[in-house]
């Protein structure tokens, strides 16, 4: 089992940056693969990116290509992250962290463990 923490969210106006973090708990971080979901109000979770237990396969939403980057740290932190430039105000959601044992998916109900959300708010 694994726990997840997310950070790093925040208020940005629509061209800037940010970096989330998300904190992931026990010994067998690098048996999962991980990701990145959001939410906006009113709409269903959605996909942004994933990562392979080794990083070696990502990938990334269509809308989010080009501006975002996922990566993680399997040696001692347990920490995934996901970049974010260029962000626009339709990038506004709560950014969920995900774990799941094996290969990345892109769809939502594959995923097996969730962190509570952190709020991204991008103004124009």
């Amino acid at each position: 089992q694994v726990q997840l923490v997310e950070s790093g969210g925040g208020l940005v106006q629509a061209g800037g940056s940010l970096r989330l973090s998300c904190a992931a708990s026990g010994r067998t971080f690098s048996s999962y693969a991980m990701g990145w979901f959001r939410q906006a109000p009113g709409k269903e979770r959605e996909f942004v990116a994933v990562i392979s237990l080794s990083g070696g396969t990502i990938y990334y939403a269509d809308s989010v290509k080009g501006r975002f980057t996922i990566s993680r740290d399997n040696a001692a932190k347990n920490k995934v992250y996901l970049q974010m430039n260029t962000l626009k105000p339709e990038d506004t959601g709560v950014y969920y962290c995900a774990a799941r044992l094996g290969a990345p998916k892109v769809v939502v109900t594959f995923w097996d463990y969730w962190g509570q959300g952190t709020q991204v708010t991008v103004s124009s």
